[in-house]
């Protein structure tokens, strides 16, 4: 099946990026990410994410009887 060419704007009409902000999350994004996704029955046990590194935190394998994290590589 072929793409069909636009022939016209009428879809893109509706989308105004007039107020964009290029790279607004660029430094952010390079920084690095990372991301783990808990399990359905897990996550049920948190409100939300800070409630998660909050307990993480204080629980992980990387910290020591002070609170102080490992440094990590």
């Amino acid at each position: 099946m072929k793409k069909g060419t636009r022939r016209n704007n009428e879809v893109r009409d509706h989308y105004d990026f007039s107020g964009g902000v290029r790279v607004k999350y660029a430094d952010r994004y390079a920084e690095g990410t990372n991301v783990v996704v808990l399990d359905p029955d897990i996550a049920r046990l948190f409100p939300n994410g800070q409630a998660v590194n909050e307990d993480a935190a204080g629980s992980g394998p990387n910290c020591s009887d002070t609170g102080a994290k490992a440094n990590r590589h």
